[in-house]
């Protein structure tokens, strides 16, 4: 029975229990290699080609558009340097933002090195950006725009419809830009159809959804090239070569499959999301939050980021800790760098308010007196914090 209260989400979920069941049956029976003729390596294949089409399916996409990958980060990975590579005949300018998560960001960086031209775009101070100067950054050389959907810091839901129409005038009849979106902390929160937007690629991560960690996948639009990453066996269509993660690909099967009804597990989410958000707004002197207010169209339903002034973040998260409240002061992925601020610091935020910054990410197992328990247990935490300094 749980005896706390789990609110990061954004870096990653409790594995569902059929989640759980599937990558236990798969390791125990269905342990055959995919690539082997026999019927233990046929059942493992069918199990992969299961898992693809449930991918698919969230996606309203074709199983063959799905190459399965160790996660998000390598989901990014693959699509732009895959995408720049194979396209750097016809132009080495990218375009991307200044809050994409760390493993496209970080990703654009190396290109540089690598005589590529990036544009960094900016943002509004609710880590939106800015479309008009993504239209005044297309140049004849431009091949790759890389943007996420829902930043993974502040939930600033990018406005993908404003972009793609941006894109699908700059394209013309010459089929570039190609268009990545980084797509992990949409899976299970938000639609996405990226056959109707033009995109061309999608990163998504089981873990993020409830479920395996070290799975993802990366739609990959019929027609557009990529040069592969890592070589070796021809998996994935020739794409990610290395032995699938069978037990763990059947997992991310099973959790998209638990995906039913998207709209309604939005509400649920962002219903606990302006309780929150308004219930420490108004019971908190001295809070601020970092990205959309509740009921704006750019508000992902599952993540907020809020500052204390006069509290670091780090010691009001250890504090909440010791009350059996789990949350985070920004991305996993770089919470233990200097880095970690890049995303505020975008947005405007003063040195203190990036200092003071919690994040809280719910998912669909959250409830209402959880959150009411947060609220109360964070104005005791921070009014005693407080009284320290």
């Amino acid at each position: 029975m749980k005896n706390h209260i789990y609110l990061d989400n954004a870096a990653t979920t409790r594995p569902a229990p059929n989640v759980i069941e599937t990558v236990v049956q798969c390791l125990e029976n269905i342990y055959g290699n995919p690539s082997s003729v026999h019927r233990l390596g046929v059942e493992a294949e069918k199990v992969v080609a299961r898992a693809r089409e449930a991918v698919a399916r969230i996606l309203k996409a074709d199983p063959k558009e799905i190459i399965f990958t160790s996660g998000g980060s390598e989901s990014n990975n693959l699509a732009i340097k895959g995408s720049a590579y194979s396209l750097a005949n016809r132009g080495k300018h990218i375009i991307t933002t200044s809050i994409e998560h760390a493993s496209v960001y970080s990703v654009c960086q190396d290109l540089e090195e690598d005589g590529f031209t990036v544009t960094y775009l900016p943002v509004n101070e609710q880590g939106i950006v800015k479309v008009e100067e993504l239209e005044k950054a297309l140049r004849e050389d431009t091949i790759l725009v890389t943007i996420m959907h829902v930043n993974n810091e502040t939930g600033a839901v990018q406005p993908l419809e404003e972009i793609a129409k941006i894109i699908k005038k700059a394209r013309g009849d010459k089929k570039l830009p190609v268009w990545h979106v980084d797509a992990v902390q949409t899976l299970g929160k938000l639609p996405l159809n990226p056959k109707k937007l033009g995109i061309n690629f999608v990163s998504l991560s089981a873990h993020k959804a409830h479920g395996p960690k070290g799975t993802g996948a990366l739609y990959i639009a019929d027609g557009t090239t990529v040069r592969p990453q890592i070589s070796g066996g021809g998996q994935e269509r020739g794409i990610r070569s290395g032995t699938e993660n069978v037990p763990a690909i059947a997992g991310f099967g099973a959790a998209v499959s638990n995906i039913k009804d998207i709209k309604q597990d939005s509400r649920h989410m962002a219903a606990l999301r302006e309780l929150l958000v308004e219930g420490i707004l108004e019971n908190i002197p001295g809070t601020r939050l970092n990205g959309p207010p509740p009921g704006s169209q750019h508000a992902a339903p599952h993540i907020a980021n809020i500052s204390f002034a006069g509290v670091r973040g780090e010691v009001l998260l250890h504090y909440l800790e010791g009350e059996g409240i789990y949350v985070s002061t920004g991305s996993a992925c770089s919470s233990r760098k200097e880095s970690e601020h890049r995303v505020l610091r975008s947005m405007g935020l003063k040195e203190e308010e990036m200092e003071g910054a919690i994040r809280f990410s719910f998912s669909t197992q959250n409830t209402e007196e959880e959150v009411k328990t947060v609220i109360k247990k964070l104005k005791e935490s921070v009014k005693e914090l407080r009284s320290f300094g």
